[in-house]
């Protein structure tokens, strides 16, 4: 990757301003961890603080039922920690927690790190974290029926008013939600989808729309894999932009494997075979970041250019390797 003047984004591989032009080009990059635990060697206030030191946007956690910290915990004492670092989850399940008391405890997240939250919410996809604890796996539509109808009432619980609510799966009566959220309506809404329906309501409802594969499946296994690959996200993309209109979203896309490396052919063919996928499909799919750090930096640049990916989230094992990207892209 080159740089010219003002920091303006050269590709090394075409000697062009890259993606300056690009119809889907509207927002600068910035990065954001997932990260489930305690970065290696270090407790977890010290792992925000490094996080944040870094250079990323923000820090995300999942919310599963097994091999994680509790996320509404860990993202309090994050906001803490911190001062200008985002802090949420990627994402919340709704059946997990009834909206009114998520809109609570992420409001008041909200307040204590002085309006840095993100609230990412889901309609549950992990077939595992339903059946090892006991709950009924619905229909993926009932799922998101539930899901919409939460968002609606976190909204009015930032609102400013008492409130009724008489939906099919929620129903409140004189309600006025509290403490409210630094920012009237409320911090940034991250919805993430990979099939049509889930991709309209993401660009209906969501500030953030982060793109993943289909998770019908209640698994990352075959299917979720093979829709994984570029084409399929063109057309999830397409979706987005189809149903968004005019609105202005960021769109967003969770990197599954992050790897920092010289040996990215000899890396990529290991994937490859171990997914099941041709390499030069595998290389392209937003899921996946293999090279050194030009050939990173050149992939997230032509990935912006096709597909509008501004906001890149990595997984914690991408080690200190990926601070060098972060700092060549992080706001051109």
């Amino acid at each position: 990757m080159r740089y010219g003047p003002g920091g303006v984004v050269r590709s090394r591989r075409r000697g062009t301003v890259a993606g300056m032009n690009a119809k889907n080009t509207t927002n600068p990059f910035r990065f954001g961890m997932q990260v489930d635990a305690p970065l290696p060697g270090l407790d977890w206030l010290d792992s925000a603080r490094k996080v944040e030191d870094s250079g990323f946007s923000s820090l995300l956690m999942p919310d599963h039922f097994e091999g994680q910290f509790g996320p509404i915990a860990a993202l309090s004492a994050a906001a803490a920690v911190t001062t200008t670092l985002k802090i949420g989850a990627l994402v919340f399940g709704n059946d997990y927690r009834h909206p009114v008391i998520l809109a609570k405890e992420m409001a008041t997240i909200d307040q204590i790190s002085g309006g840095r939250l993100e609230l990412g919410l889901g309609a549950g996809w992990m077939r595992t974290d339903y059946d090892k604890a006991g709950m009924n796996y619905d229909r993926p539509g009932l799922r998101i029926d539930r899901m919409i109808e939460s968002l609606e009432v976190i909204r009015k619980c930032w609102g400013p008013d008492q409130f009724d609510y008489q939906g099919e799966h929620y129903q409140l009566a004189g309600y006025d939600g509290m403490p409210k959220p630094v920012a009237d309506g409320g911090p940034p809404i991250i919805i993430g989808g990979g099939g049509p329906r889930m991709l309209g309501v993401a660009a209906t409802y969501a500030d953030v729309v982060g793109v993943t594969a289909n998770l019908r499946a209640g698994e990352i296994g075959p299917e979720a894999i093979a829709d994984s690959a570029p084409d399929a996200y063109d057309t999830k993309v397409a979706r987005v932009r189809e149903v968004a209109g005019d609105r202005h979203i960021e769109l967003s896309s969770l990197t599954m494997a992050t790897i920092v490396t010289d040996d990215r052919e000899g890396q990529i063919e290991g994937l490859a075979a171990m997914f099941g996928m041709p390499a030069e499909v595998l290389s392209k799919s937003p899921a996946v970041l293999v090279g050194d750090v030009d050939d990173i930096c050149d992939a997230l640049v032509e990935r912006r250019e096709r597909w509008g990916f501004s906001y890149v989230v990595v997984q914690a094992d991408a080690g200190d390797g990926f601070n060098e990207v972060v700092a060549r892209l992080a706001g051109s």
